[in-house]
């Protein structure tokens, strides 16, 4: 029997309404939104209803090498044959050779590797390390900025997330995004840690000014502070590079990522550190643990998305494909500057502003008519995400310029302003 469209599509939203989100279900109900995944492969994602849909929006880049990748699969499907999750008290074999193959890839001396579950259990785990590292509590972060929804990385993101579970840590402090002068101003001898995205997506695919990062580390540096990159969306090849602080030429002495590590198909995450904050947990070395973090058999499936990233070539697609998009997406702007009226991009992290706040949700319901997942970022509305699958072909990207056409033509429509 599959195991998709077990039941009627009706019958599947009543009882996620009653057993899951009762509130999901109204909010998706008041926008005519009735989009549940059935069947998946590559760039596409297919509705119970048998309608297909490119994903532009990949849950955030946990898709980065598409739906259902057969690589990650089979390699899951070899794991499940010998290994389980294992045991976090112990050495691990295979969380030793992931991490070994993770900081490989990384700038300078980030050569070690804390294994968690969540993007916000990574982050938790860096803010943990840095105020162990450092003996101090002051941590800064960006206003609008996003870094999960547990307890340290909830305190470190927008009021909207966090002001219903006050009163939360103390230490926290917020400063604009890529204002250098602000950050100068908040950093002291008190901070042990100033953490941003490399490109902030639900504060609407911000990119910072190019010399911002390289300012970050200098004042970092200059009173003993821990630089904490967050790159659960950007990284493992989103931006053309490996990460996406690799773009700006700087190291931090954290990086996080998350959301691609997965395949799409096994949940892990790692905080990835520098050889000097290691003395903390060396003398600490069960101070924090994860029992599901770095599960062995993820491990295995995690070690093939890495196998993916390193072969010939992949990153030169990428930035191939980011450059069709370049191209096109600044077409459409030409076609319709009413209504697109600025293209946000690093790599195939894309952003495309609309004319008005009320614009972005507006496109987001276009997109699930027109057959394209794109989703409004929620700190800028105006903003629609555009995160397809790294995978992705000249053909799709063809398609997917295509069907944005159409969605603004319509959006055109629906606001008298074709």
């Amino acid at each position: 029997m599959s195991l998709i469209a077990q039941d009627q599509k009706e019958r599947i939203v009543e009882r996620f309404g009653r057993y899951v989100s009762s509130g999901k279900v109204e909010f998706f109900k008041q926008f005519g939104v009735d989009l549940i995944f059935g069947k998946r492969q590559g760039v596409y994602v297919w509705d119970l209803d048998g309608r297909q849909l490119i994903d532009c929006h990949c849950n955030g880049g946990v898709f980065n090498l598409g739906h259902h990748n057969p690589r990650i699969v089979a390699a899951l499907k070899r794991a499940l044959d010998e290994l389980d999750i294992g045991n976090h008290h112990f050495v691990s074999e295979h969380r030793a050779l992931l991490a070994e193959r993770l900081t490989a890839l990384c700038p300078g001396d980030l050569k070690r590797v804390v294994f968690g579950v969540s993007g916000g259990e990574a982050i938790d785990t860096a803010i943990k390390l840095a105020r162990g590292s450092t003996g101090r509590a002051k941590i800064i972060s960006a206003h609008g900025g996003y870094h999960g929804h547990t307890g340290l990385a909830l305190a470190t993101g927008d009021e909207q997330y966090s002001a219903p579970f006050k009163p939360l840590p103390p230490g926290f402090a917020q400063i604009p995004f890529g204002d250098l002068n602000a950050l100068e101003t908040a950093i002291d001898t008190d901070t042990a840690a100033v953490i941003f995205e490399t490109i902030p997506a639900t504060m609407g695919i911000v990119i910072p000014p190019e010399d911002f990062f390289a300012g970050v580390r200098r004042l970092c540096d200059r009173v003993g502070a821990v630089m904490i990159i967050d790159e659960v969306q950007t990284g493992l090849g989103r931006t053309g590079q490996v990460w996406g602080i690799d773009t700006y030429n700087v190291v931090p002495d954290i990086l996080v990522t998350a959301k691609g590590l997965s395949g799409g198909i096994y949940p892990i995450t790692a905080t990835i550190y520098r050889e000097h904050l290691n003395a903390f947990l060396h003398a600490n070395p069960f101070i924090h643990i994860s029992t599901f973090g770095g599960a062995e058999v993820g491990c295995y499936a995690a070690s093939e998305v890495l196998n993916i990233l390193a072969e010939a070539g992949f990153l030169e697609h990428v930035q191939k494909m980011a450059g069709l998009f370049d191209t096109g997406l600044h077409q459409l702007q030409s076609k319709h500057p009413n209504l697109l009226v600025e293209i946000r991009q690093r790599g195939l992290m894309m952003g495309v502003k609309m004319a008005d706040p009320m614009l972005g949700p507006l496109l987001t319901i276009a997109g699930l008519k027109h057959g394209l997942i794109t989703i409004y970022a929620n700190h800028d509305q105006a903003v629609n995400q555009l995160l397809p699958p790294l995978t992705i072909e000249e053909s799709q990207v063809a398609q997917v310029i295509e069907t944005l056409d159409r969605m603004l033509s319509w959006v055109g429509q629906t606001i008298g302003n074709p």
